[in-house]
């Protein structure tokens, strides 16, 4: 693992000495809600200096400080796949918005939402006729580091790169891109029809055609054989040498829409760090089991059940089968879905459920230094409020340094 804590220190490095630039010092945040990593202190206060938590208490503060009017204060939460930023890059069929300036927009909303760290999820294939986005990973990362470098951004930005496995050059294209510092994790996908997600093909129709109305079942055909074809001539070799490339670079692997126990015994086989979206509650509950964290949607929680038929969020919260929540497609989803675990979770506990947005998706990825209030950590913090029943964001902080 050389590799993989040469490359965590060089990016820790790069990232303190953005966040810390122009961070505050000596700053005191009094009567909030603190949400711990295990515990609620109604009354609560904390003490910044350069950038880091150095001092927790309860009651009245050492200080004056600034005054959150007993609203919740919470680590900034920590996102681990969220391909929106291809929203912002491609906002309409055939049109391609300024990278950097599509980078700068989604970091934007990210902040607001509260996200503090973020792997922006770029798919690592080529295909024609099928996404707007396809092949542009390099140009999008090459964006998001532009952005990076000209402090133009308000949260940490990583990359995960998502790896459609039968695709004919994804091991080149991934090869490309993982020796960045700022990879901190790989998915492994196979969305051919008749696989994982996709067993019944009409859900992939009904996908494409959400995505592309104009496309017609001739199309659809084409795509599909064509897909079928690549699954059975590259699938394979391409997942071997795909997961034989993030073990020599150390980037934690993630398995993707586990459907069967031979999906399970797979992961498990190739020692992967996370599971996205299993698709049916006996895949879940088999990683989760075996000590793979689970990662579920939390717009599927939200909206109260999966878009594509899928087993629930919920299900596998109310069975203790769920480790971590993404916004995938949906930032905005990402606070109130773990807001919304606390009341429907096994443990019914608003600290186990804020743990699913911040401390539990840092520690698989090995960004250690974040996503709990603890002395020592990063004081990568929000403030939010419950107006209506719905959580809002009011105060942003990105190592002490108010961002929105």
């Amino acid at each position: 693992m050389r590799q993989a804590a040469a490359r965590e220190g060089a990016t820790a490095q790069g990232a303190t000495k953005d966040a810390l630039e122009g961070a505050r010092s000596d700053v005191v945040l009094r009567n909030a809600c603190l949400v711990l990593a295990d515990t609620i202190v109604p009354d609560g206060w904390l003490a910044i200096s350069n950038g880091m938590i150095v001092e927790i208490g309860e009651g009245r503060a050492p200080e004056r400080g600034e005054d959150l009017d007993g609203d919740l204060l919470m680590p900034g939460m920590v996102e681990l796949h969220t391909d929106h930023l291809e929203a912002h890059y491609a906002p309409r069929p055939n049109v391609h918005w300024h990278p950097v300036a599509a980078v700068v927009s989604f970091d934007g909303q990210l902040a607001t939402c509260g996200i503090t760290t973020v792997l922006d999820s770029l798919r690592v294939w080529s295909e024609d006729g099928a996404e707007e986005v396809d092949g542009e990973a390099a140009v999008l990362a090459h964006a998001i580091a532009q952005a990076r470098a000209a402090r133009m951004l308000r949260v940490n930005h990583f990359l995960h790169l998502r790896c459609e496995v039968p695709m004919p050059n994804v091991v080149a294209e991934a090869a490309e891109l993982i020796g960045r510092s700022d990879v901190r994790l790989l998915s492994l996908m196979d969305h051919t029809p008749g696989q994982r997600q996709f067993r019944d093909e009409r859900k992939l129709r009904d996908y494409y055609r959400g995505k592309k109305a104009s496309l017609t079942d001739a199309e659809l055909d084409a795509l599909f054989a064509k897909r079928i074809e690549y699954q059975a001539a590259h699938a394979a070799q391409n997942y071997r040498g795909l997961v034989a490339l993030a073990r020599a670079h150390g980037t934690p692997l993630a398995s993707h829409d586990d459907t069967t126990l031979e999906h399970v015994e797979q992961a498990i086989h190739d020692r992967v760090a996370i599971a996205e979206f299993p698709t049916t509650a006996q895949a879940a509950q088999a990683l989760h089991a075996t000590g793979i964290r689970v990662l579920m949607g939390a717009p599927n929680l939200v909206r109260g059940g999966s878009h594509a038929g899928n087993v629930a969020t919920a299900e596998l919260a109310q069975t203790g089968a769920l480790d971590v929540l993404s916004s995938d497609y949906m930032p905005a989803s990402l606070l109130p879905a773990a807001l919304r675990l606390s009341e429907i979770g096994r443990s019914r506990d608003l600290a186990a459920a804020v743990r699913t947005v911040t401390k539990t998706p840092a520690q698989a990825v090995g960004l250690d230094d974040r996503g709990e209030i603890a002395p020592g950590k990063r004081a990568d913090l929000i403030r939010v409020r419950i107006v209506e029943q719905l959580p809002v964001v009011r105060t942003v902080w990105r190592s002490g340094r108010r961002v929105a």
